[in-house]
């Protein structure tokens, strides 16, 4: 019975990335949430499955462009 409770539960949906430093670079990915203008815009038609892709993605640019620094594994 637990097991039908959780498949009836819907996940929340993913927040947004934003963080109100709203401006597009040249090619055309914000300066502040690391989204494209495409993602930005389809941001509230996505699926979490789609959101997380965002994420991943706006992780990668952020760190290509130095804006997070890799911390060390320690040994």
């Amino acid at each position: 019975m637990a097991e039908r409770q959780q498949d009836n539960v819907q996940e929340k949906p993913l927040a947004s990335p934003c963080v109100y430093v709203c401006a597009l670079d040249d090619d055309d990915i914000c300066i502040g949430c690391q989204r494209s203008g495409e993602e930005i815009t389809r941001w509230g038609r996505m699926d979490n499955a789609e959101r997380r892709a965002v994420l991943v993605r706006c992780q990668e640019r952020a760190l290509a462009a130095g804006q997070f620094l890799v911390k060390p594994n320690p040994l």
